[in-house]
């Protein structure tokens, strides 16, 4: 397992993985009518070729590649959206494959794009997830703290979200492991 920066050419991979990993970890949780819109061509048309093409110098994208299976996993982030809440930078989407969760995967992505935002915007680090969602007790493990709270609407539905926050990442990020490219 690879852990790099993504690519253009990776854009349909990634398209992939996002939509095949909203509709496992979001079936019961939003709109069914929502999910099966979903639609990995129109994923990539409209924003993963973006972000890896004209996007890429503010809007970071990381990948875990297997050597057979290809694209498994992926994180986005760059400058945090809602400024207000103090922290600098954002993680803006993490997702893996449901066959490859609890391997370690979803970590090593975190942590690179971690070390990237240090680098780039600063200390602070902010994920919003959808409180129904249980991947929030993975940001509770890596050391977020539960800091804002909000209520959304997406496909119809009424969500609330919680944001957690990292005042200082340093400690998550770990410099220098081979073959991981910056």
């Amino acid at each position: 397992m690879r852990i790099r920066r993504g690519r253009p050419e990776d854009a349909a991979a990634i398209a992939r993985v996002h939509v095949e990993s909203w509709r496992s970890t979001y079936a019961g949780m939003l709109p069914e009518n929502l999910l099966l819109k979903l639609s990995s061509a129109q994923h990539e048309a409209r924003w993963w070729r973006h972000v890896l093409g004209r996007f890429r110098r503010r809007h970071f994208v990381y990948v875990a590649e297997d050597d057979r299976a290809g694209v498994v996993g992926f994180v986005s982030g760059g400058m945090a959206r809602d400024r207000q809440l103090g922290y600098a930078g954002e993680v803006y989407a993490l997702y893996l494959l449901d066959e490859y969760h609890g391997l370690g995967i979803g970590t090593a992505l975190f942590r690179r794009l971690s070390a990237r935002l240090l680098r780039d915007c600063g200390q602070g680090m902010v994920v919003w997830v959808l409180n129904a969602n249980p991947s929030r007790y993975f940001y509770e493990r890596l050391g977020g703290r539960r800091i804002a709270t909000r209520r959304d609407r997406m496909g119809g539905a009424e969500v609330e979200e919680s944001a957690y926050g990292w005042a200082d990442v340093t400690h998550l990020v770990a410099f220098g492991k081979p073959g991981e490219a910056q």
